[in-house]
């Protein structure tokens, strides 16, 4: 049996057992919960490597969970693939935007449902203490300490953090709110423009090097970072 334990919140009985017994003979050691408590509890007792998260459960729809998962600094870092029949694209972006960080359309192949899960589970497993680098900026989890040609680059703690995501993460846009959420913590109750202000003081901090253009704007989405332009 894996040391690879996925979460199946899925409450279609039929559905559940055919994802356990599939992923269990792709290698995972699989958990089942047919609603958002059950989720809830199984987490509790035994903390997943990967959710596959339906979107219509019985007491709470798993978007909402998926955000209330995100937003607590206890579970917000396990990864969450939302499986749903919902194909639409603003059903797609919804389920982004809330936290799920990929999304399979029913009906699937549970081979491409097991590769999104390695995916997942790949990129989760990122050493938090992994030096980062792109081009010159170089940044030390360990020491915190960001550097761009060896020289010093002086970050407050949330600019060092909202960096430090954003590198974890290239080529992604993440919207204000996801960005609220993964880098400032879903108890944290501030104003989503908040997180225009830190990203400007992190562009004049890079910007003498000519490494704020690595922070990309993409209008009416979010922010990114883009290693490509180092």
């Amino acid at each position: 049996m894996s040391d690879k334990r996925v979460l199946v919140v899925e409450d279609e009985e039929p559905i559940r057992e055919m994802m356990r017994f599939r992923l269990g003979r792709a290698g995972y050691d699989v958990t089942e919960a047919a609603n958002g408590a059950d989720a809830r509890a199984a987490i509790a007792d035994r903390r997943p490597d990967v959710i596959v998260m339906d979107w219509m459960l019985p007491d709470i729809s798993g978007l909402e969970l998926t955000r209330q998962l995100k937003r607590d600094p206890a579970t917000r870092e396990i990864p969450i693939i939302m499986v749903t029949a919902r194909a639409q694209e603003d059903d797609r972006v919804a389920g982004l935007e809330g936290g799920a960080d990929d999304y399979v359309v029913k009906p699937f192949s549970f081979r491409e449902l097991a590769a999104r899960i390695k995916a997942v589970m790949r990129r989760a497993a990122l050493d938090d203490d992994e030096v980062l680098v792109a081009g010159r900026l170089v940044l030390d989890p360990a020491s915190h300490r960001v550097t761009i040609d060896g020289v010093e680059v002086a970050l407050a703690p949330t600019e060092f953090r909202l960096l430090k995501f954003l590198m974890q993460h290239p080529d992604r846009v993440f919207s204000r709110a996801q960005l609220l959420d993964r880098v400032w913590g879903g108890n944290v109750y501030i104003e989503e423009r908040t997180v225009d202000v830190h990203v400007r003081r992190l562009r004049q901090a890079l910007g003498p090097h000519g490494y704020d253009k690595l922070i990309r704007t993409v209008r009416g989405a979010g922010y990114g970072f883009s290693p490509d332009r180092a």
